[in-house]
């Protein structure tokens, strides 16, 4: 049996993270990328970061598919990084090849700059 802290640290040594300041460069630069944001709803509620668009944790496999393509460059945010280094994982199995998890998750996004909405 596996803790949870053993499977976020698989999960991580298994897929790609990128700090929030890449990702602010990359949006600046204008690249395309989907910025996922996969918390809670009442975290969503009380602040995101201002390119990102919602889809929780809970329903993240069901509805990825209808609001961005596989070969999407994808970036999954939650509030520290563990969730969606869950996720990106997650997604790698289901065929998204350029997925990323936000290291320090929003946290990070809000501490190094990242616009935020409410």
């Amino acid at each position: 049996m596996k803790t949870a802290q053993q499977l976020i640290a698989e999960a991580k040594a298994q897929i790609t993270e990128i700090t929030a300041r890449e990702v602010q460069d990359a949006l600046a630069r204008g690249e395309s990328l989907a910025l996922i944001d996969i918390r809670e709803q009442n975290e969503w509620a009380m602040g995101h970061a201002a390119p990102a668009q919602y889809i929780g944790r809970g329903v993240l496999e069901s509805q990825i598919e209808a609001k961005v393509p596989r070969d999407a460059r994808v970036v999954l945010m939650c509030a520290s990084g563990n969730r969606s280094a869950l996720a990106a994982l997650t997604l790698r199995e289901m065929g998204y090849q350029n997925v990323a998890s936000l290291a320090g998750g929003y946290r990070d996004w809000v501490a190094s700059g990242g616009a935020v909405a409410e």
